[in-house]
């Protein structure tokens, strides 16, 4: 079975938010402008592209990162990796033809049976919505989170609100940065 990571910045009252900011909310853009990078901070970034073998977006993640991720250096070990969408509305025609394979999912079980398929990790990247379906149906098997030192109140929230079992996670590394990020790596207990 392979393993599902979910990788994310997120706030201590757990809004998370892609680099640079997304519209909506005043506090958009935290991740860069609120603290002082340091790069040490941001190594579990690239350890993720080296050890994934796919990547798992939902549809409005993958509008946004398509045009952009393909023709970044930084991102450059994802543009060969295999890439799966999880959309009901997206269709082929919607897809970029420069970021490599990609599959469009129609459901929760098509991750399930993905899960359930020879290979590597997978890593999902932004994605809230469908972090929150992953996590409510127990299919997200580890935790990225670099935890900004920040109360947001608003924004767009990781985990969902549904009133349901209690979910245990092991902390397996940690590290705190002079800038106050924390990285906390998670495996959820099974």
């Amino acid at each position: 079975m392979r393993t599902l990571i979910s990788t994310a910045f997120i706030s201590l009252d757990g809004v998370v938010e892609a680099p640079g900011g997304e519209p909506g909310y005043r506090n958009s853009g935290w991740t860069l402008k609120d603290m002082e990078f340091l790069p040490e901070a941001f190594e579990i970034k690239g350890r993720e592209q080296k050890e994934a073998t796919a990547m798992l977006l939902g549809r409005a993640s993958y509008e946004v990162f398509s045009p952009v991720w393909p023709d970044m250096a930084d991102f450059a070990d994802y543009k060969v990796m295999p890439k799966y969408v999880v959309s009901t509305t997206l269709t082929e025609d919607d897809l970029v033809s420069n970021w490599g394979e990609t599959t469009i999912l129609r459901s929760l079980d098509d991750v399930a049976a993905l899960k359930e398929t020879e290979g590597g990790p997978i890593i999902v990247h932004g994605s809230a919505a469908l972090n929150q379906s992953l996590s409510d149906a127990g299919l997200i098997d580890r935790y990225h989170l670099l935890v900004f030192p920040l109360l947001l109140g608003a924004g767009k929230r990781l985990f969902s609100g549904t009133d349901k079992d209690t979910q245990k996670l092991k902390l397996v590394e940690q590290e705190v940065y002079a800038n106050g990020v924390q990285k906390n790596v998670f495996d959820v207990v099974r």
